[in-house]
């Protein structure tokens, strides 16, 4: 693999966006480009991504629409209706990449599999130092880092615990990756799960369900999560029903989805 599009989704938090972006163009290896999914956050997003925008170091696009409540499945559609390659990768926009993220996403990438990458988190109480000094690169040993397994960067023993299965659960859109023509024969994501809660997970599970692997990587796509409040989980059981359909039925296509914007 050479070439792949990071999609980043990003809502109202320029201060974290900007150190996300920071991070992806320090990478060891570049992506393709990046297409921002902005679901509706106000001016000064737009403002910070024309600054990365001006430094012209890969093609950044932001596609963006009207803040109308958590329409994650939607804009994430819409930004990936704009890439321009074969492979997704895709993070959030309060995350920081280890400098070989990239490089270790188009490493690991395989036919008839989908990735689900892990995460460490950065504390709560490490984030006045975060913002202020503005740091990038952490490591397994960094101040602030916790679940720090999942920090650790170890090529050469990764494979060791890679698994592929047939199995949906525990999959986040924060560090995942997958071919764009698997995402578009199941329809993308479901436009009609709105509010927090599962949606990679409901993707993956139409992904399993047309015979695409599950390929859980360890030591490698490492990243550092941004810690935040909680979202509201008012819809989350709604959305758990709606995979526990999918699962029962088989189901491949929603109803709703990637076609229904492009």
């Amino acid at each position: 693999m050479e070439k792949c599009s990071l999609i980043i989704s990003t809502y109202n938090w320029p201060k974290a966006l900007n150190l996300c972006l920071e991070s992806v163009i320090q990478q060891t290896v570049l992506p393709t480009e990046i297409i921002i999914a902005d679901d509706g956050s106000r001016e000064d997003t737009k403002v910070l991504i024309q600054k990365y925008q001006e430094l012209n170091v890969l093609p950044i696009k932001h596609v963006w629409h009207p803040d109308q409540g958590f329409l994650k499945c939607i804009i994430l559609n819409k930004a990936i209706s704009q890439t321009s390659t074969d492979y997704i990768v895709q993070i959030d926009g309060d995350i920081i990449l280890d400098r070989n993220f990239i490089k270790d996403h188009l490493y690991v990438a395989e036919k008839n599999c989908f990735i689900r990458g892990t995460r460490s988190h950065i504390t709560q109480e490490y984030l006045p130092t975060l913002f202020e000094d503005k740091n990038v690169n952490f490591n397994f040993s960094s101040k602030g880092v916790k679940h720090r397994f999942n920090a650790l960067r170890i090529p050469v023993l990764s494979w060791m615990l890679t698994k592929k299965k047939s199995d949906s659960s525990s999959v986040r859109g924060c560090n995942m990756a997958y071919w764009k023509q698997d995402f578009i024969d199941v329809n993308g994501y479901n436009n009609d799960l709105q509010g927090w809660g599962h949606e990679d997970e409901e993707l993956a599970t139409r992904l399993v369900n047309k015979g695409v692997l599950k390929k859980t990587v360890k030591l490698r796509c490492v990243q550092y999560h941004i810690y935040h409040p909680l979202a509201s989980r008012l819809n989350e059981n709604t959305h758990e029903k709606v995979i526990e359909i999918v699962k029962n039925s088989n189901l491949i296509r929603c109803d709703n989805g990637y076609a229904q914007l492009t």
